[in-house]
């Protein structure tokens, strides 16, 4: 493979160099996105996709559904992305997939599987485990994977790379994010990746139906302890009478959690007959705690979980009894 970086010997980096000769050894690799996929797992799997396909490596990026966000069409390869699984792989790279769950589907256990991923409830399930809570994206590690293996990044990797940091990131703005992730992210732009593009790609191509349900979360709104405690819905009529999509309204909980009031949010809505719960926070309440009580995970300020209920107040009197309990 065409490199242009040194290795830096006073680091020890044995996992990326672990997952490369890995790599090198396969003859067909399957790169894994989580379920309800978001920006960064697809991100990181279509820059390995794109160093993969520079290098005649053959590999497939799956998603077990192929209900993908569109606002991602731009980046190379996204076409390409199936919900087929191939005859036969003999490795499995997960991207951003913080438990084994995430994937929606089972594997062949005698399959080595390469686990990259900055979820804090990340339980190292890989044969190689490439995971880092204090990295502000998975595709900031991905970029990791590429420097310190010396791996040459194409304008095509690049650009997807900034995509998932730009976005998991929330623009820059989370705490994970410092000099280093700028530093990247300053490089990735050498490399060939356009911020104003990008950023054009995934924040002005809403659709009309977006601004039809977002009314109507936001009119679920309830408050509790002062203020501090936010919860809100979105109820299964709302999507048929507007035409949104599931990730129509998932920007609602950031504005929610805009209110300088609001220390911790919940959103509730019902996907493939289950609730799905997002829940957010600010402050010193590690609402990853809170999803795992459910079997969900993430990091101490951003997590989720899944609740097998499509009563949406049910779900919502389970969670919020754990956020009081915790916040005591």
């Amino acid at each position: 493979m065409k490199k242009d970086f040194i290795l830096d010997n006073k680091l020890d980096f044995s996992r990326y160099k672990e997952a490369l000769e890995l790599i090198e050894k396969s003859r067909y690799i399957l790169i894994v996105t989580h379920v309800n996929p978001d920006a960064d797992t697809i991100s990181s799997a279509l820059a390995l996709s794109n160093l993969f396909y520079e290098n005649r490596i053959k590999h497939k990026v799956f998603n077990v559904s192929n209900d993908l966000p569109q606002n991602l069409d731009f980046i190379s390869r996204f076409d390409k992305i199936t919900d087929q699984l191939p005859n036969f792989y003999d490795l499995i790279i997960s991207v951003d997939c913080g438990t084994y769950k995430r994937f929606g589907v089972e594997f062949p256990k005698e399959i080595p599987l390469i686990n990259i991923d900055h979820h804090k409830s990340n339980n190292n399930f890989g044969t190689i485990n490439i995971v880092d809570a204090n990295k502000s994206s998975t595709a900031e590690i991905v970029y990791d994977f590429f420097k310190f293996n010396g791996l040459y990044i194409t304008k095509d990797s690049a650009t997807a790379l900034y995509t998932g940091i730009y976005d998991d990131s929330l623009r820059f703005s989370i705490g994970r994010c410092d000099e280093k992730t700028f530093e990247k992210a300053n490089f990735l732009v050498k490399c060939g990746a356009n911020p104003s593009y990008i950023a054009n790609k995934l924040l002005r191509r809403d659709s009309l139906a977006k601004y039809r349900i977002i009314p109507k979360v936001l009119e679920s709104l309830e408050l509790y302890e002062e203020g501090t405690v936010a919860s809100i819905l979105a109820q299964p009529l709302w999507f048929k009478q507007t035409g949104a999509h599931i990730r129509d309204c998932e920007d609602v909980l950031d504005m929610i959690m805009s209110m300088s009031i609001v220390k911790v949010a919940v959103f509730f809505r019902i996907v493939n007959n289950e609730t799905r719960v997002s829940i957010r926070s600010k402050g010193q309440i590690d609402v990853s705690a809170i999803a795992s009580k459910f079997e969900g995970g993430g990091h101490y300020n951003a997590a989720g979980c899944c609740i097998d209920t499509i009563n949406l107040e049910e779900a919502k009197k389970m969670v919020l009894k754990e956020i009081f309990e915790t916040k005591k």
